[in-house]
């Protein structure tokens, strides 16, 4: 019962970071093939981008990552007293 919690807290926080760690990755690469094209090598370059969707991504998928965040605390909650045991 513990490992099943457990298996679903990880699948949870996976699902929930994944739409803004896929767009960071994304803008990373093509930040990184720029960089080696034109032989410019900067960090603020290759890090304020990769902020800035990030955080883009982090406002567009918000209320979803919440709907997503209540509906496994209200099942997690629901089903709290086998946890007691």
């Amino acid at each position: 019962m513990i490992l099943r919690l457990a298996r679903q807290t990880l699948e949870t926080a996976l699902l929930v970071s994944a739409p803004m760690l896929a767009a960071g990755l994304i803008v990373g690469v093509i930040i990184s093939v720029v960089q080696i094209i034109t032989s410019i090598h900067d960090t603020a370059l290759a890090f304020v981008p990769r902020i800035v969707v990030t955080f883009v991504v982090f406002l567009i998928v918000f209320p979803w990552m919440m709907a997503t965040m209540v509906s496994y605390t209200h099942t997690l909650l629901a089903s709290f007293q086998p946890y007691v045991r």
